[in-house]
């Protein structure tokens, strides 16, 4: 059985111009969607790693308690695939990082200040209404424990002097 030769379906002219441009846009991949997907690495280089540490919490070391080698081997080979998926998964977050500082590089960095929206702080506002309408209320509270505070030391001073003490 024979291939049939490679021959371009369009006479060994070069491919139309709709052609070159969606395998221009194969290769460019747009920056945000590479940051979703180094996003979605990230993800899986934690859920490798906890598997990691599950796995060696539940690892017994062999240190004379009944030891079972094919346990051993079976636990240690589950350990070096997830290191060696680690492994992938980080060669895999480094070349996004590259595409993306890549894709980047043209651009003026801005501040990170800038890229935050400045809110005026509210609660300032509402610490000053607040107090302004606290005073009345606190000389308003003054004014009535010192009409208590009166009362009491005339209420003690009429029963000293009556002897009802």
């Amino acid at each position: 059985m024979t291939t049939p030769p490679l021959v371009s379906p369009f006479g060994g002219q070069p491919p139309p111009p709709q052609q070159q441009q969606q395998a221009q846009a194969a290769r460019d991949v747009n920056t945000a969607s590479l940051c979703r997907i180094g996003q979605e690495t990230v993800q899986d280089i934690v859920l490798r790693t906890m598997e990691i540490f599950q796995l060696l919490r539940n690892m017994q070391l062999p240190n004379g308690v009944t030891y079972h080698p094919n346990t051993h081997q079976d636990r240690l080979g589950k350990l070096q695939e997830h290191l060696r998926m680690l492994s992938v998964l980080f060669r895999k977050l480094r070349l996004v990082y590259d595409k993306c500082n890549e894709n980047c590089a043209g651009m003026d960095p801005i501040p990170p200040e800038q890229l935050i929206p400045f809110v005026e702080d509210d609660s300032s506002k509402h610490e000053d209404r607040s107090a302004a309408q606290s005073r009345p209320a606190t000389e308003e509270r003054r004014e009535i424990l010192e009409v208590n505070k009166d009362s009491f030391f005339d209420l003690i001073w009429t029963k000293g002097r009556t002897g009802a003490c």
